[in-house]
């Protein structure tokens, strides 16, 4: 058995960004001094979702990646002993910025970073406005944790993202992500939105035999309430652990080695029909 005890963060946040990173970093330290080996935080960690509505000031949230942000929570990691995924605002060079997850290792090495590859426009996600798409691929980070597949939020929509990192090797694929109810959406549609949101998920744990964790944050932003409900699938897509609609510090053991198990009882990688998906390259055939 390869055991490792992932935990995944689930916070509120405020535009004092100094308050969200000392929030962060309290609840890394709760978490790393209950056992965590890796932990996961929210996408947008240090910040609200200020995507919500097209405002130049908010550029100047964007950090350089190394800076600040990563100096102190690279510190962090290494004292505490673990690998961190954090996800964060980038800015790049003068009007360029990503929406990025950087992996530290447990020494405090930045392994990596990902930049969120599918971008949103929709009312309440004007994301296009703020971040360039990924130009790094679909990426999987060798950790002391596990192979861990790092994408975000949109991402979490396009099984052709999962396969992509389960085929570079990736034992966890895991979405930060903020995602909640509109003012003007009803709690009907609330629960239709989240059952899709954890129904795609855990097909991508079914389709690639891999876990799936997907890390949401809480509270409500300019009328829009994000409802929590972080967690984490096993390679059958059965839900393991998952949390509520408050902050919470959601941890889960993960058997790393029954991967290879579920992968020989519905072997999909060995049944793909390579030859036949070449109009997956067109936009619409």
């Amino acid at each position: 058995m390869i055991i490792v005890k992932f935990s995944a963060i689930q916070n509120s946040c405020t535009t004092d960004l100094e308050e969200n990173l000392n929030k962060a970093e309290s609840l890394i330290r709760k978490s790393a001094s209950n056992g965590a080996d890796v932990i996961a935080l929210q996408e947008l960690f240090s910040t609200t979702y200020f995507c919500r509505e097209i405002d130049q000031k908010y550029f100047n949230w964007a950090e350089p990646i190394p800076g600040p942000i990563t100096e102190r929570f690279s510190r962090l990691a290494a004292e505490l002993e673990i690998v961190l995924l954090l996800p964060m605002f980038e800015r790049k060079a003068a009007g360029v910025y990503f929406n990025t997850m950087v992996v530290f290792e447990k020494d405090g090495t930045i392994l990596g970073t990902y930049r969120k590859m599918h971008i949103p426009d929709d009312p309440g996600f004007y994301e296009k406005y703020y971040f360039t798409p990924g130009d790094k691929g679909y990426k999987v980070f060798d950790t002391s944790a596990g192979k861990i597949g790092a994408l975000i939020c949109w991402d979490q929509w396009f099984p052709e993202a999962a396969r992509l990192a389960a085929l570079e090797g990736a034992e966890i694929l895991v979405y930060p992500t903020a995602i909640g109810t509109l003012p003007e959406e009803s709690d009907t549609e609330k629960r239709e939105f989240m059952d899709a949101w954890l129904t795609i998920q855990r097909s991508h744990a079914i389709a690639n035999g891999c876990f799936v964790a997907g890390i949401n944050r809480v509270g409500v932003e300019s009328g829009t309430k994000f409802w929590g409900n972080s967690f984490v699938a096993g390679p059958f897509g059965q839900i393991l652990a998952q949390a509520g609609e408050n902050e919470e510090i959601l941890s889960v053991h993960l058997d790393l080695s029954s991967i290879e198990k579920q992968r020989q009882t519905w072997p999909f990688f060995r049944d793909r029909r390579i030859d036949s998906y070449k109009d997956l390259l067109k936009r619409f055939k």
